[in-house]
């Protein structure tokens, strides 16, 4: 399998009801996977240990041979027991399915099936599966290479090994740690020519000796076994600490008597870099995924309550002051409410906004306003900004809040003051530095460092604070939303975002943002709110309270409305009053037909049809393919970003090549 393959894996799908897997198999025939399908248990097997698929989705209610019972067979065999499985089902007891992963089932999808879902999960581990065979075969190369070297070791022994040939790191030295030995290959890795390092002790010249305690066990190891490997940490001339897979033999003089270890070193750090960032990745991954859902369902809740507050307001504006002022609380707590769900969105996909060409120059000055009004007079601060500096297209908004979540964090570990510094630099990153990190690409980068010299973190601490919620601030001094907002800000802007941090040290972000040369444009103010003209406007939601609260809304400022719960009544609906309604409301995440498949039918039966779809979830890319669709909205909306949204859609002019616009609002 290729790295492109992942997109063209072979599924098999296990279901008795023929429905179920016509539909299967066109939603992942569609995306370009190749399909297999089978009815029950035994056929399922039969197909899997004849041609073993990529990854299999299992029915669990079967007759005969049921789904848990299949599973457990294939995970028996040999030839299949590493195909990922996911169950699919309608039951919900926790029981059952404990009981499914621990026969080896990786994940489950509950009935109804949702098409994203399914596609989402089969990709996710499909990758998964490919990354897992890829490192697999790292590990069997590199431990053929371990046992292939031992066996020119034993054979050619000390004289062999000195000769110098190897680029891998050949070290001999006697029994009290003294360099007799330092081939090319360690002059290379460590910066030590040979004439520096023969005669040097071998502790002192690669140890740190805070490391020196992972030497016991070598010791250990060559007292009993004459022979030890694993990984060490060492550091080299230049004071940079790597890691090597090192391999350690105990050798004989002719009277059996041990005379010198020899020991052969490889460079690792690379390797485990990336390790490190996958596993980083996988984690916050499932993160996103989990906190993802929980963001759609919050948003569904939050928009009639944020709608109904400020309708209220507008249909009782004689109530008592008190009662007014309930209105504003229930309408500006939904709106903090709204404002922390978009935050873990964030995370979870990035943020879209509008994109413009952003000098970085004018957000620095932006910043050290800021800093100089509100921060301690005890931290310093300074920026400095290469000249002829590349621009970036972003949103200049969302690039406003990462440097102020930086230099906000950077303030909090340095209670006592210190040095603060910004800075902005050009930079190409190349093939080299590629290597070093997942989500580079080969190009023009622009570089933003934020710099302080506050208290630092320990590695265990690092390797988390992405991770959303995740602080060690005082409770009720930090939501742990700031850095994972920052991470998914620069995700979405194509970028990555590096750290380096020292114990009492300190600590610097590195931000990459891919650069461009181009000169930056004013943004464009947004237009004022207007009342309708009598229009027929079809909204569609299967959330009843937002049906109501949005229909309320829209006849309060002049609208006339129809309201659809799913795509199947929209369609109907929409069937019957064509020559009437002037735009459609449509609901992109509902039951039984879902907004993209009603959009599709909607385009049929009407080519020009003006649609703004609504969201808490998904987003505007994935509705790029559709012409009809005008505006994106996204949930929770306010009463104001409804009308504005209205208004442009139906004051604009028809095109007959179907321009789409799509901001976020």
């Amino acid at each position: 399998m290729t790295v492109n393959s992942c997109e063209e894996g072979v599924i098999l799908i296990v279901d008795d009801n023929p429905t179920n897997l016509e539909m299967l198999f066109d939603v992942l025939a569609n995306a370009g996977y190749t399909v297999l399908v089978a009815e029950d248990g035994e056929s399922a097997i039969a197909r899997a240990e004849y041609a073993p698929p990529d990854l299999i989705l299992l029915d669990i209610l079967m007759p005969g041979m049921d789904g848990f019972a299949t599973c457990r067979h294939l995970q028996e065999h040999q030839s299949t027991q590493d195909i990922p499985i996911i169950f699919m089902t309608a039951l919900s007891d926790t029981v059952d399915k404990v009981k499914g992963l621990n026969l080896g089932a990786v994940d489950y999808i509950t009935k109804p099936l949702q098409h994203e879902e399914v596609l989402a999960r089969v990709k996710l581990h499909l990758r998964l599966r490919y990354l897992t065979k890829t490192l697999k075969s790292q590990n069997q190369r590199l431990e053929t290479e371990i046992v292939e070297r031992k066996r020119i070791e034993e054979q050619l022994r000390e004289q062999a090994a000195l000769l110098d040939i190897t680029t891998d790191a050949i070290i001999v030295r006697d029994l009290n740690n003294y360099i007799r030995f330092w081939n090319q290959g360690a002059a290379h890795l460590y910066g030590w020519e040979a004439r520096e390092a023969i005669g040097e002790n071998a502790n002192s010249l690669l140890y740190q000796p805070q490391n020196l305690s992972q030497l016991e066990p070598v010791k250990q190891n060559l007292a009993t076994s004459s022979a030890w490997q694993g990984e060490l940490t060492q550091i080299t001339k230049a004071g940079q600490v790597i890691t090597v897979a090192s391999r350690w033999t105990l050798m004989y003089n002719q009277n059996g008597q041990p005379q010198s270890i020899l020991t052969v070193n490889t460079d690792i750090t690379e390797k485990k870099q990336l390790e490190n960032q996958f596993l980083r990745a996988q984690r916050l991954e499932s993160i996103g995924t989990l906190a993802g859902g929980i963001a759609h369902d919050l948003n569904n809740i939050l928009t009639p309550i944020l709608t109904a507050a400020q309708l209220l307001q507008l249909k009782l504006p004689h109530v008592d002051e008190r009662t007014q002022q309930m209105f504003k609380t229930i309408e500006s707590n939904t709106k903090r409410g709204a404002a922390l769900v978009k935050q873990v969105l964030q995370f979870t996909r990035g943020v879209e906004g509008k994109r413009t060409i952003v000098q970085i120059s004018y957000l620095f000055s932006e910043i050290q306003q800021i800093i100089r009004e509100t921060f301690p007079k005890s931290i310093e601060f300074s920026t400095h900004i290469q000249p002829d500096l590349w621009t970036v297209i972003g949103d200049a908004t969302n690039l406003h809040q990462v440097l102020m979540n930086l230099v906000v964090n950077a303030r909090d570990a340095m209670p006592n003051g210190g040095n603060l510094s910004m800075s902005a630099e050009n930079l190409f990153i190349d093939e080299a530095a590629v290597r070093m990190n997942l989500d580079a690409h080969v190009g023009s980068y622009l570089v933003i460092s934020v710099t302080d010299a506050g208290m630092g973190m320990e590695p265990a601490i690092l390797d988390r604070i992405f991770e959303p919620f995740f602080t060690t601030k005082e409770v009720g001094k930090g939501t742990g939303l700031g850095l994972s907002t920052v991470q998914g800000i620069i995700k979405s802007h194509g970028g990555f975002i590096n750290v380096y941090s020292q114990v009492g040290k300190g600590t610097e972000f590195k931000v990459f943002l891919p650069a461009v040369a181009a000169t930056a444009v004013p943004a464009v103010e947004n237009m004022e709110l207007l009342k309708g003209n009598g229009e027929l406007i079809l909204v569609v939601d299967d959330e009843a309270k937002i049906l109501q609260t949005t229909k309320l809304s829209l006849e309060a400022y002049n609208y006339k409305v129809l309201t659809a719960c799913d795509g199947i009544e929209a369609i109907a609906t929409y069937a019957q009053d064509q020559d009437k309604i002037s735009l459609v409301l449509m609901d992109m995440m509902m039951p039984s037909m879902d907004g993209t498949k009603a959009i599709h039918v909607l385009q049929k039966i009407n080519p020009l049809v003006k649609i703004v779809a609504v969201s808490g979830l998904v987003t505007s890319q994935k509705l790029a393919g559709s012409a009809v669709v005008k505006k994106f909205l996204s949930k929770p909306y306010t009463t104001k970003e409804l009308l504005e949204t209205l208004q442009s859609v139906l004051t604009q002019e028809s095109e007959s090549s179907g321009l789409r616009s799509f901001p976020s609002l």
